[in-house]
């Protein structure tokens, strides 16, 4: 029996060391509020089922050993995520952000910078998902077009009638000549990103998507693209 206590003790110490070793890693995790006690809390309970699982070896020491582990296992992973909750959360947030990124390549990646960051698509472009007008809106960043090019389907969404516009603008693409019509955009929102009476053009033909060109582009304090990944900055 004596040999069970002096495992129990020898837990009880690991688990003093381990977080004793935590606290020093992460140094302001106990000072949060509610954390300290909470750990002591949780502590107690790790003790009363260790000493609880001590007196259940004499009956059948397998079976109290891995329950023993069980609940030790438990009880130290509620601890742990609830006293370093805030750096588990900022990983979780770094994670979250990556894997919406290479799922859905128009949604940003807000940095702690304020820039945005967006990754390639599978068809080699970029795509920014943006707030036009309080609409939401999927660009096709071009940085061969002058301007924000609207295609009529999005121009509709944003409340505009292609039918009433005035096609007076000729223009020049990959695709040919063209004719467009000038409008105005309220505001326009990437991320934390936000421009206010901007200029756009409708396209008089039919497009399979909205055009983000240098007008915006320009506007920014600069964009870079860096592999797989182009960064906004404010």
């Amino acid at each position: 029996m004596r040999r069970f206590w002096l495992l129990y003790l020898v837990g009880a110490v690991g688990v003093a060391l381990l977080v004793f070793g935590l606290s020093q890693r992460f140094p302001g995790a106990l000072a949060q509020q509610n954390n300290l006690p909470l750990l002591a809390s949780m502590l107690g309970w790790l003790a009363l089922v260790g000493a609880g699982g001590v007196a259940m070896v004499r009956q059948k020491p397998r079976k109290a050993i891995l329950q023993m582990g069980a609940w030790v296992a438990i009880i130290l992973l509620l601890v742990l995520g609830y006293s370093f909750q805030p750096e588990f959360s900022a990983m979780m947030t770094v994670v979250k952000a990556r894997l919406t990124g290479a799922l859905i390549p128009g949604q940003a990646q807000e940095q702690q910078d304020g820039s945005v960051v967006f990754a390639r698509a599978n068809d080699g472009h970029f795509h920014v998902e943006a707030l036009v007008d309080g609409i939401r809106i999927n660009f096709l960043v071009d940085t061969g077009a002058s301007g924000i090019m609207l295609s009529p389907a999005d121009a509709r969404r944003l409340g505009f009638d292609p039918a009433r516009l005035d096609y007076s603008i000729g223009t020049s693409t990959a695709n040919g000549n063209g004719r467009a019509a000038r409008v105005s955009l309220s505001s326009i929102a990437i991320g934390p990103i936000q421009r206010a009476a901007m200029t756009a053009l409708v396209n008089q033909a039919d497009m399979d998507g909205s055009l983000l060109g240098m007008t915006f582009l320009n506007s920014l304090g600069s964009f870079t693209v860096e592999g797989d990944k182009l960064v906004l900055h404010q």
